[in-house]
C-alpha cells in the first residue's frame, strides 16, 4: 500500500532506533514532527527531509516547497537545500525539467542548493526526488504544542496541492471546463507556506504543514502529538470552487488530499483575532476551523465523528 507507515510500525521500528543520544538535539524524531531542531551555541538549526515521486508533472516544484514548508512550519526561515534525485532511466529531458523546476523554486524562496546526489535506478517506475531543507530559527514551533482552548487556524484552504496535481496529472480524465482546470493548475503558485509561517510563528503554540492525507491528516497529527481533541466542522473549512469541482469530478474528499499550500496553526483564544488580522494585512486568507479540547482520547472530531489513526490520501487510489 502506498503511503505513510502505520503509527505502530513507526514507533516500533523507526522512532525507537535513533542512534546515539546528543544533548544538542532539542527536537528529534517524534510522531507528527516533520523537522528536527539542533542547538549550536545561540543558534537553532531546523532540518527536514521529504521524498516525492507521484506528482510527475511538477515533481521538482513540489519537492522544494514541501521540504521548505516543513522547516517554515517549525519556526525557521529555510535557507539551504540538498537534493537527492533518482531517475528510472538515462533521460536527459526529464533531468532537465526536474532541475529547472528545482532551481526556479529555490530561487523564488531565496534558498541555496548546497549539495545532494543523483543517479539512474532502472528498477524505479518513475523519478524520485528527496529534498533536505535547513534553516535557522530563534524558537522551534512544534506540531505537538496545541493546548486545550487553542483555536485552530487554516490559511488559504483545503487541498491546494491536491487540486493542482489533479489539474496536471489527471487533466485528461477531467470532464470540466478548460478554464476551471487551468485555474486549478495555477494553484502550484501557492504551494509555499513560508510567508504564512513567518506571520503565525509570532502567535502559534503549534504549526503543521498538511501534506499527505490533507487537512484532516494534518489536524489528526497535531491532535495526537499534542494529546488533545480538535473539534472541526466541515463547513468551517475553506474549500475553493476549483477544488470542489475537481474533487467532485474524481470522487475524492477535499479534506483528504495533499494539502501543501495551507498551514495549520494553533493559537491561544485571546490571540486568534490578532493572528487572523496579521495574516490579512499580508494578503493571506485564513479561517478559524476548530478548537482544541482536553481529552483522554486524542484525535479530530470532524462533525462529531472522531478520527484517530492514519488518514490515507484519497489521491493514491487514482495512481494505483
Amino acid at each position: 500500500m502506498v503511503g505513510k507507515l502505520d503509527p505502530d510500525d513507526l514507533a516500533d521500528f523507526v522512532l525507537s532506533r535513533t542512534g546515539a543520544a546528543d544533548d544538542a538535539v532539542e527536537m528529534g524524531p517524534k510522531y507528527g514532527e516533520d523537522a528536527a531542531a539542533i542547538r549550536f551555541g545561540d543558534h537553532l538549526l531546523v532540518v527536514s527531509s521529504d521524498p516525492l515521486s507521484l506528482a510527475r508533472e511538477r515533481l521538482g516544484t513540489l519537492a522544494v516547497h514541501v521540504a521548505c514548508n516543513d522547516v517554515a512550519a517549525s519556526g525557521a526561515d529555510p535557507r539551504w537545500l540538498t537534493n537527492t534525485m533518482f531517475l528510472p532511466s538515462e533521460d536527459p529531458e526529464t533531468l532537465d525539467v526536474l532541475t529547472e523546476q528545482i532551481d526556479a523554486e529555490a530561487k523564488s524562496l531565496g534558498v541555496a542548493i548546497v549539495g545532494g546526489h543523483s543517479e539512474y535506478v532502472p528498477a524505479l517506475e518513475r523519478p524520485m526526488v528527496s529534498m533536505t531543507a535547513l534553516g535557522a530559527a530563534d524558537e522551534y514551533v512544534p506540531t505537538g504544542g496545541v493546548e486545550p482552548g487553542d483555536r485552530i487556524l487554516l490559511t488559504k484552504g483545503a487541498g491546494i496541492e491536491g487540486t493542482a496535481i489533479l489539474a496536471t496529472d489527471f487533466r485528461e480524465e477531467l470532464t470540466l471546463p478548460t478554464d476551471t482546470i487551468d485555474s486549478a493548475e495555477d494553484f502550484f503558485g501557492e504551494i509555499s507556506v513560508v510567508p504564512d509561517a513567518r506571520v503565525l510563528r509570532e502567535f502559534a503554540t503549534a504549526m503543521h504543514d498538511p501534506t499527505e492525507g490533507g487537512v484532516l491528516a494534518g489536524a489528526v497529527e497535531m491532535a495526537v502529538a499534542s494529546g488533545v481533541r480538535i473539534d472541526v466542522a466541515r463547513d468551517d473549512v475553506p474549500i475553493r470552487s476549483e477544488t470542489a469541482a475537481l474533487c467532485d469530478a474524481v470522487d475524492v474528499d477535499p479534506l483528504r488530499i495533499f494539502g501543501s499550500g495551507a498551514l495549520l496553526a494553533a493559537v491561544p483564544e485571546n490571540a486568534a483575532d490578532d493572528a487572523l488580522g496579521a495574516l490579512d494585512a499580508e494578503g493571506i486568507p485564513a479561517s478559524e476551523i476548530g478548537v482544541a479540547v482536553e481529552t483522554d482520547d486524542p484525535g479530530v472530531a470532524l462533525d462529531g465523528e472522531v478520527v484517530r489513526g492514519e488518514v490515507r490520501d484519497d489521491l493514491y487510489a487514482l495512481w494505483e
